[in-house]
């Protein structure tokens, strides 16, 4: 059974976690500020050992965007994904009042499309909305 706990991620989880799905590294310092930044952060624990993760960042008005959506590669394919983005659309739903829309964004992994698309995201770029891009910045 997959329980679902709401914003307590520690750092070395949230690392070791990012190392068992294969994410790039980062510091402890940079964890540390991602967690702390996070609008909402949602842990999966099958008994008492931790699955997965996703967190919802951004400005919790006109954007949000999914980050970090991982599950442990001994999990994948047992439901724990799907539970987790289905709390964090959740989440970001709570937020919008009566006539408001907030636009629910994410960068998935090659290949991991159809996964968002089961869950009501549309691929981009459409007719109407060009593709995403990103810009790496180093120190």
């Amino acid at each position: 059974m997959i329980a679902l706990v709401h914003n307590h991620m520690g750092v070395d989880t949230y690392l070791d976690l990012r190392e068992s799905v294969g994410f790039k590294p980062l510091s402890r310092r940079q964890a540390k500020i991602a967690l702390d930044a996070s609008l909402f952060v949602v842990c999966a624990f099958i008994g008492d050992k931790i699955v997965g993760m996703g967190r919802i960042v951004g400005d919790g008005a006109v954007i949000c965007y999914i980050q970090d959506l991982m599950i442990h590669p001994d999990y994948q394919g047992q439901g724990v994904g799907s539970a987790i983005i289905e709390e964090l659309i959740a989440f970001v739903k709570d937020l919008a009042e009566d006539g408001e829309e907030i636009m629910l964004d994410l960068m998935c992994a090659k290949g991991r499309e159809p996964f968002y698309h089961h869950h009501g995201f549309i691929s981009r770029p459409t007719d109407g909305l060009g593709p995403g891009m990103i810009c790496y910045i180093k120190g």
